[in-house]
């Protein structure tokens, strides 16, 4: 029996445990364990690492998963520890490769995006080198441009001080030929020879004293009168087409500032070719004269007495480069003796006669005379100035005003109008987006008054302001067709009042507080009542023809200190007068050759002063309006622009602006007139004589606006100067 010996059953090696056996021993079928994965070459792209990771992972596991089935299946024991940690190492190991392929793939990803990047930055660098070649030739084209540009100025330069040489030679070969005329006649007779007459045009006499400077000689009528009035015909329709479609909009209507340079450069070109041309006519007549051969003259000097219908040709005005004061003036109204003539009804002309007219006349011209020498040319006995300003005094003319500059207020645009409060304590301006009220004794800006914020976009000018009579309200007109009754201490609009089809130009606050009447380039006066905001009455310069063609424009509005009339310039050339209380026209005013920019009742109501255009300020006597307005004896109101109105007249005209008179004001006491204008100056005349008592020079733009203050003593003046 076989029993539990070293040879029986029970010590005899158990199946698959030796050497040769199918357990885990080396030659066994589990004895190697899993087999290392298999070699594979790397892939340099990451999505290929990846999938070669999974890959090995899965077969590892897999392996792992049969040998263990195969061990239950054979009933056999867990695999050595050793075995197993081998396993665990070659899976490790396999892991590891796969993470140093990915990493790899990324690092080549990565170097490719580099790549990718810096050509693209290769590329821009070469077009912004292109751009820059690009600019540089550009510049280099430009700076040669403006190298021939200075080279061109220069040649003008040269040239033009070779031609103003040319005229001076001119002019001092004529004055000495003049001076020579002069001393070989005698003096005048009172009477010209049958056939003449010795009438000469105002702009003749000072187109020949700012040449010559000597006495002016009698003309033939009917051979220098009619070419002055053919002349004059022709230089104020050129002047009027040209002013219609481009009037100065530095603080004017109608017309940009390019244009108004190309017209304005034209017509100087245009007065340079007539003032050879006139030379050259004048040279022969003297030169013909001094021979005596059939021209009808008397010797002597005379002097010349403008026509009752007669004003400025638009000769005299060729580049004048008088400026006026910039600001409020102190104005101490040192009222001389005056007398005070009567007035021949319907003449334009200063009374006294023939001779005074003449002397006042030859005053004026002496003063514009004066303000075109150098400053430092005028004799110091003629003059008062400051540091940028300077008053010439009219030589002919008794010196009884004096002028001070008081403030000078900036602006940050043109300064489209100017007026005084009633007690002459505040004034107020009108500027692109805003009306300013400043202290007149400090100088200082109390109040801005505005509804668009300061860089709002586009342009709003305030076109006109006044004061209500008690100073707490402003009025204010503008481009947006709409008028604005401020609350001055609040700062806010009590009344907006709307209904102009087009810009406001002018507003004016009657005495009593109860109206406004605006003025618009609609062809319309309206007239409002201030306490309700109402419409009144709509006035019309063109009766039916408001939406025609029409030049009948309102710049200017004006209502009489008694609150009864209502006055109105417009760009037809007239002055219409109406009844404020029932809207009837009353006058219809025709005397100026040009469009009408200003009007201003004189104290008393009865007068009315306009400017025009045509170089002229007229007084209008308005005694026999009021006289037949209360007797009742106007016709009916057919609602038409009537020429049978004709109970004004014109009582006198005042000559010596030499461009367009573009504002008139007048004091309060009636003593005295001033007048702005394009020729940038300011004057103040004597309205008993027309004579011109003085010249303010300072501003370096037109003379938009002006206003006496309602106190006295000051006088505020607006310009495209920013001042």
């Amino acid at each position: 029996m076989a029993g539990p010996g070293p040879g029986g059953p029970g010590q005899g090696a158990a199946p698959g445990s030796g050497p040769g056996g199918p357990g885990p021993g080396p030659g066994g079928a589990g004895s190697g364990g899993p087999p290392p994965p298999p070699s594979h070459p790397m892939n340099p792209a990451a999505t290929a690492a990846a999938a070669h990771h999974h890959q090995a992972q899965a077969q590892a596991a897999q392996q792992q998963q049969q040998q263990h089935q195969q061990q239950q299946h054979a009933g056999m024991q867990p695999q050595h520890p050793a075995h197993a940690a081998a396993a665990a190492a070659a899976a490790h190991q396999a892991q590891a490769q796969a993470a140093v392929a990915a990493s790899s793939a990324r690092l080549a990803d990565l170097l490719e995006f580099v790549k990718h990047e810096f050509d693209l930055l290769g590329n821009d660098a070469a077009q912004l080198k292109g751009q820059r070649d690009e600019f540089e030739h550009m510049i280099s084209n430009q700076v040669g441009e403006v190298q021939r540009m200075q080279q061109h100025i220069v040649e003008l330069e040269k040239r033009h001080s070779a031609m103003a040489g040319q005229y001076e030679e001119e002019i001092k070969r004529l004055r000495n030929m003049l001076d020579v005329r002069a001393s070989s006649v005698g003096p005048p007779p009172h009477m010209g020879p049958p056939g003449t007459a010795r009438i000469d045009s105002s702009a003749e006499m000072r187109e020949r004293e700012r040449d010559g400077g000597a006495p002016h000689l009698p003309l033939s009528f009917d051979r220098r009168a009619a070419a002055s009035a053919a002349e004059e015909e022709r230089m104020n329709g050129y002047e009027r087409e040209q002013g219609e479609r481009d009037r100065d909009r530095d603080g004017r209507p109608f017309g940009g500032p390019e244009k108004r340079m190309r017209i304005e450069r034209e017509r100087d070109r245009e007065w340079d070719r007539d003032s050879l041309r006139d030379r050259e006519v004048r040279e022969r007549e003297l030169t013909s004269g001094s021979t005596g051969k059939g021209n009808g003259r008397s010797g002597g000097a005379g002097s010349p007495i403008p026509s009752s219908n007669h004003s400025a040709s638009g000769k005299d005005s060729a580049r004048y480069g008088a400026v006026s004061a910039a600001s409020p003036r102190g104005l101490p109204l040192m009222h001389g003796r005056h007398a005070s003539p009567g007035r021949e009804r319907g003449s334009m002309l200063p009374t006294g006669g023939e001779q005074a007219a003449a002397a006042v006349v030859a005053g004026n011209a002496s003063l514009a005379n004066l303000s075109d020498l150098d400053p430092d040319e005028v004799p110091k006995d003629l003059k008062k100035e400051g540091s940028d300003w300077l008053a010439i005094f009219n030589p002919k003319v008794k010196r009884v005003l004096d002028v001070n500059l008081v403030h000078t207020l900036m602006h940050e645009s043109v300064v489209c109008c100017v007026r005084f409060s009633p007690d002459g304590k505040y004034l107020a301006t009108g500027c692109n987006k805003s009306a300013q009220i400043y202290d007149t004794k400090t100088g200082a800006k109390s109040c801005v008054l505005s509804e668009q914020p300061p860089n709002s976009k586009g342009d709003l000018y305030i076109r006109s302001v006044c004061f209500s009579p008690d100073g707490k309200y402003l009025a204010t007109g503008a481009e947006d067709r709409q008028i604005r009754i401020w609350n001055i201490a609040t700062k806010k609009v009590k009344h907006l009042l709307q209904g102009h089809k087009q810009e406001i130009y002018s507003l004016d606050w009657s005495r009593d507080g109860r109206i406004i009447a605006s003025g618009s380039g609609d062809k319309t006066v309206r007239i409002w009542d201030v306490d309700s905001g109402e419409l009144m009455h709509t006035l019309y310069t063109s009766p039916g023809m408001e939406h025609g063609p029409s030049e009948a424009g309102v710049t200017s509005v004006s209502i009489s200190s008694d609150s009864r009339l209502v006055a109105a310039g417009a760009l037809d050339t007239l002055v219409r007068v109406w009844d404020a209380k029932t809207g009837r026209q009353l006058e219809r005013l025709k005397s100026h050759k040009d469009s009408i920019y200003s009007v201003s009742f004189a104290p008393d109501g009865k007068s009315l002063v306009s400017g025009s255009l045509d170089k002229t300020l007229k007084m209008w006597d308005l005694t026999d309006t009021y006289h037949a307005l209360n007797e009742g004896r106007y016709p009916p109101d057919t609602g038409r622009d009537d020429d049978r109105l004709g109970n004004a007249s014109c009582a006198v005209t005042f000559l010596g602006h030499k461009d367009y008179v573009l504002s008139v004001s007048c004091s309060p006491d009636g003593q005295w007139v001033a007048s702005g204008s394009k020729d940038r100056g300011v004057q103040f005349w004597d309205p008993k004589t027309a004579e011109t008592q003085c010249v303010l020079q300072g501003h370096k733009n037109s003379v938009i606006a002006i206003n006496l203050s309602p106190a006295g003593g000051l006088l505020a003046t607006g310009s495209g100067d920013f001042k």
